[in-house]
């Protein structure tokens, strides 16, 4: 027995919804945004070297100041009511290059100790075997000399260096002759012992 086929029949499909409206809207404001935005860039964005909107044509009166600076003189006041210093009392300084009579003999002491035991030495060897010790008392003499000494003694010091020189050339013209030599070496002792007594030893 053959059972009967269901039969088979399209149904016809539901329509589908229309949706051209809200397309339409869409590309509507999409088209509008470009617009907003092209007219922005339009109005804000500089043409040529034109200024941007905004930016003042001429300059500010600030800048122009700031631009050109100009320097005053400044006078300076005393504050009112400021206590007038009281003058400080001026104590006269001894004369410059005026040492002590101290000072001057421990800066001298030791060539006048070195020119009595030179002359020691030249007494010991009175031959052209002295002369550098001749020579070596001649400097010391002139570092004597550059000596500065106190003005209360003063010429007689320069006095007494010049001899004692004179006596050292006398001193080495005989060492060099080989005659004369004792009374010389006399004559320059005593120069030494002037020299000691004026600055005080």
């Amino acid at each position: 027995m053959v059972e009967p086929q269901p039969e088979v029949r399209w149904a016809p499909l539901p329509p589908r919804p229309r949706n051209r409206g809200r397309i339409w809207l869409i590309v509507g404001l999409a088209v509008a945004a470009l617009a907003i935005v092209g007219l922005l860039l339009f109005f804000l964005l500089p043409r040529d070297g034109a200024p941007a909107p905004g930016a003042s044509a001429s300059p500010s009166p600030s800048a122009t100041a700031s631009s050109t600076p100009t320097t005053a003189p400044s006078s300076p006041t005393a504050p009112s009511g400021a206590a007038t210093p009281e003058p400080t009392p001026i104590t006269t300084p001894p004369p410059v290059g005026d040492p002590s009579l101290e000072v001057f003999r421990d800066k001298v002491g030791g060539w006048l100790t070195a020119a009595e035991r030179g002359l020691d030495i030249v007494d010991e060897n009175r031959n052209q075997d002295a002369l550098p010790v001749v020579d070596s008392l001649q400097e010391d003499a002139q570092r004597l000399g550059d000596a500065v000494p106190p003005s209360s003694i003063q010429d007689a010091w320069r006095s007494g260096v010049e001899t004692y020189a004179e006596r050292l050339t006398a001193l080495r013209t005989a060492l060099e002759s080989g005659s004369g030599i004792s009374g010389a070496l006399d004559s320059a002792r005593s120069a030494v012992a002037e020299l000691r007594s004026v600055a005080g030893f």
